[in-house]
């Protein structure tokens, strides 16, 4: 979409295009209709008394008002809001014209019942049940999916590498030398862990009337416990939480953990991103090349690692967004303002960067190609990284300042070869037993377990 003003509804609508389903206007007002109509069926279902003789066989025919739903329905609805102004109200009166197309013309007695849709309820109870049952939705079926491919990618290179030794960095520096495998498993577990806490975050919805104590339930219906009753609609008709005490809208406490759990996991994917980024720099991998591709408009020669820089740019505009819903949505003026409202409809936007960049990151972790002479060659230049081995084996022997000398022998311009240390190894009082098992120690075999 050439004329797009965002680039996730413009260059990147093929990457996108799954979220419309969910966070689109259109998708918003699906999901109040649902939420009306199964609030209404759960009304028959309680019963009220005037809704006790409701036929229990018409809730299939309401359903489909929202399981059919079109773009068509949708621009209907927002014809009617031209008039009232009032998002929600225009889908109360949206449903009623269904219901005057399907129900009355067979059961017209049933009519006045049509004035149950929206019953007692303000705006945020619809709005705050809708937009967590689209975001609890997206994250199941997209979202979690696309997490999980890349943790299934990392895991399968994780295998692959797991006896490739590597020359590990700290601080930039050349240290105890790890196994490739091993690297990449670190983000498998930390990206695990991540998504199972995101996963056993609640969420949760607000509904309770205009200012959440069920005001205009209780004063028509007294006998009831509408507490149980909302917690129960809540619960089994959206597969939410209900917040138990509440202003007019959401404390949206628990969505700003949501929020974060993702910051998090989006954090992580930077981390390894960078770090990818790094190895192919150090020539630890090569990159496919496809053939008509041009990595840089002047250097012909360039096959630049572009899918993680992608994803890293997209990652941190997504985080800057989430952390914003996180701080602001929780912050309402007295019993509530409206400014949640028009923040709560950008949740797209991060989850669409966050898909992007998940992408690309699985896109440029299948064009590598490992370099393991590199690998190996880095190791073989780097004797150094196996004092931390001599001088540990030193120190189990009770020898005499066993850091210090490895210090003084290591920490100079004098570049450390095998043949270095294995001198320093043969002029140790140490027995031959010791020498044999400290002149076993190479960098590649120093990496632990």
């Amino acid at each position: 979409m050439l004329t797009a003003i965002s680039p996730i509804d413009g260059r990147y609508r093929e990457k996108t295009k799954e979220l419309a389903g969910y966070f689109s206007e259109y998708a918003l007002i699906r999901y109040r209709v649902r939420v009306e109509i199964e609030y209404f069926i759960t009304l028959c279902e309680l019963p009220l008394p005037q809704l006790q003789d409701f036929d229990h066989s018409l809730f299939e025919p309401l359903r489909n008002i929202y399981r059919n739903f079109t773009e068509q329905d949708a621009q209907r609805v927002k014809d009617i809001e031209k008039v009232t102004n009032h998002d929600v109200k225009a889908v109360e009166y949206f449903i009623k014209e269904k219901w005057d197309a399907i129900l009355s013309p067979l059961t017209s007695h049933l009519s006045p019942l049509k004035e149950f849709i929206h019953f007692g309820l303000t705006s945020q109870d619809i709005n705050n049940t809708s937009v967590p049952l689209s975001i609890k939705e997206a994250l199941e079926q997209v979202y979690y999916p696309m997490v999980e491919e890349l943790i299934e990618q990392l895991n399968d290179y994780a295998e692959q590498w797991k006896q490739v030794p590597m020359l590990a960095k700290t601080h930039g520096q050349p240290a105890s030398p790890t196994r490739l495998g091993k690297e990449v498993m670190v983000y498998v577990y930390r990206l695990e862990e991540q998504l199972r806490g995101l996963k056993d975050t609640p969420i949760t919805a607000k509904f309770g009337g205009a200012t959440g104590n069920y005001n205009a339930h209780h004063v028509a219906y007294p006998q009831y416990d509408w507490r149980e009753f909302g917690n129960k609609f809540v619960s089994e008709k959206l597969g939410l939480e209900r917040e138990q005490w509440t202003t007019q809208i959401s404390n949206y406490d628990w969505l700003g953990a949501i929020f974060d759990a993702m910051r998090r996991i989006n954090t992580i994917i930077i981390d390894l991103d960078r770090d990818f980024w790094m190895y192919i720099s150090m020539e630890y991998f090569k990159q496919k090349i496809k053939a008509g591709e041009v990595g840089s408009s002047a250097m012909p020669h360039k096959v630049n690692p572009i899918d993680f820089e992608n994803s890293e740019g997209n990652l941190g505009i997504a985080n800057a967004i989430l952390q914003f819903l996180a701080q602001k949505l929780p912050v309402s003026r007295l019993q509530r303002d409206l400014t949640d409202s028009t923040v709560l409809r950008n949740f797209g936007v991060p989850m669409g960067h966050a898909l992007i960049a998940l992408q690309s990151t699985l896109k440029g972790l299948r064009k590598l190609i490992l370099n393991e002479e590199k690998l190996q060659q880095d190791l073989d230049n780097t004797w150094a990284v196996v004092a931390e081995a001599i001088q540990t084996i030193l120190r189990r022997e009770a020898y005499p300042n066993p850091y210090e000398a490895l210090k003084a022998l290591t920490r100079t311009n004098q570049k450390m070869t095998e043949e270095t240390i294995h001198e320093f190894i043969q002029g140790l009082d140490v027995s031959e037993e010791i020498k044999e098992e400290l002149m076993a120690i190479t960098p590649s075999n120093y990496t632990g377990v």
